[in-house]
């Protein structure tokens, strides 16, 4: 399989996020094509149907779909607005784009303001990267005083003002209508849907909500084509797919290939297990998707239909390996831990929920289980799922029912031992396996 790059591609100078070095990569091509040859808008909506390019930040929802609910005849005004809010444990490919490849985004944004009819747009920014949201600030001014984006863009008659907007660092603003309340100045917390975006958004005007990395992607579905986009990935998955890769990899890191490449060969990539450990476990998608078993995971390949069929999701791409040495009880009191401090509270299931996964979980890692908590524990996380406005209480659970389904052995041993089932150390000479055991 080629390994295709294409965000990521030509990365590696020395001030890649400056315009210049963006334009000698073919950076603004696609906008000058597009508003020179005056391209209808339905027919980009087409060409991104074609490449089944879908959502990049979690829900792989299609952008051509997408793009196509918003009304462009609408006689107000309209709104677009990238979602660069990365606050999920193990992601952290947006950051990058934004670091490197700013002008990307920009021009992706430029673009679809085109096909929608929008003429103001926002770039929601992650709190913790201070750095980030002024590399974009910079990268902006770059354009804007080179005619990309404002007034009568190159001069032809369209306009399109864009503005970074600073968030505050809360998980929850990364939920679309969260953020759409945090731009207006008001605390970050979902909004009951319908109405959805499309008709009721920012401002209470229609408003269309893409990633980081789905709209650094448009420029090279419209300079090559759909038809090409889709061949470099596989049906239904067209395009590349940037990957965050943490844990116990020897090469953790930032890895774009295309859609369907194997998880061996991405773990090949990241240099192999450390220490040439087995791979005990992975979340393919970011924490708050479901926990995949090594074996499992071996056999899946990374694209959206893959890891669904597998029992998971692909997320926000981010991979976080565990190897043998991982005790299950402890990751999951972890991230238990992460979704209870960053509930919003609105919601009742999730606000107190979330409190009893980390608490029960806590009692087990302290050697102070009990063999009733695995079930509360499920009979919990079933009573939050499905039941909050936005997806955090899914978030939350999830990770819960899937690591009880697959290493709930483990959860038994340390309920009746009052310390981990996992060694600490794992030492191998020829075929003896030494293993010290850890205490809770």
């Amino acid at each position: 399989m080629s390994l295709q790059t294409m965000i990521l591609e030509g990365l590696d100078g020395d001030r890649t996020w400056r315009l210049k070095d963006y334009e000698s990569r073919g950076g603004y091509k696609a906008l000058r094509k597009i508003l020179n040859e005056k391209t209808a808008p339905d027919a980009i909506i087409a060409e991104l149907k074609t490449s089944a390019l879908r959502g990049r930040g979690g829900a792989g929802f299609p952008t051509g779909l997408k793009w196509s609910f918003m009304p462009r005849q609408f006689a107000g005004a309209k709104y677009l607005c990238c979602n660069s809010d990365e606050g999920e444990p193990g992601t952290f490919k947006d950051r990058d784009i934004l670091r490197y490849n700013p002008h990307a985004v920009i021009e992706g944004m430029a673009i679809a303001a085109y096909v929608m009819g929008v003429e103001c747009g926002y770039n929601y920014i992650h709190g913790e990267v201070w750095d980030i949201y002024e590399r974009f600030e910079e990268a902006l001014d770059e354009a804007r005083a080179a005619g990309l984006i404002g007034k009568n863009i190159l001069g032809s008659s369209f306009n399109f003002d864009l503005y970074a907007h600073h968030g505050y660092g809360a998980y929850i603003c990364g939920e679309e209508t969260a953020l759409l309340e945090s731009i207006e100045g008001k605390k970050g917390q979902p909004r009951f849907k319908p109405p959805f975006p499309a008709g009721y958004g920012l401002y209470g005007k229609p408003t269309t909500i893409n990633n980081t990395e789905t709209f650094a992607a448009v420029p090279w579905i419209i300079n090559n084509g759909g038809q090409w986009f889709l061949d470099v990935g596989k049906p239904n998955n067209g395009g590349t797919k940037i990957f965050s890769v943490s844990g116990h990899v020897n090469r953790p890191g930032v890895y774009e290939v295309p859609m369907g490449t194997p998880f061996t060969k991405l773990l090949e990539m990241c240099g192999g297990m450390r220490g040439g450990r087995k791979l005990k476990a992975c979340i393919p998608g970011g924490s708050s998707m479901p926990v995949l078993p090594g074996d499992v995971m071996m056999e899946c390949t990374m694209d959206y239909d893959s890891i669904s069929k597998a029992g998971s999701m692909l997320g926000s791409g981010a991979v976080i390996i565990m190897d043998e040495t991982v005790c299950m009880v402890k990751a999951l009191e972890r991230l238990a831990y992460f979704y209870y401090e960053e509930s919003c509270g609105q919601c009742t299931p999730c606000r107190e929920g979330t409190g009893w996964l980390y608490r029960v979980v806590h009692r087990i890692e302290s050697g102070q289980g009990r063999p009733e908590d695995l079930d509360l524990l499920n009979e919990v996380s079933n009573n939050i799922a499905g039941r909050t406005i936005c997806a955090l209480g899914d978030a939350a659970a999830f990770p819960v029912i899937s690591f009880l389904k697959h290493f709930r052995p483990e959860f038994e041993y340390h309920i009746e031992h009052k310390k981990c089932l996992v060694p600490v150390e794992v030492q191998r000479e020829g075929s003896k396996i030494y293993v010290e055991q850890a205490a809770c």
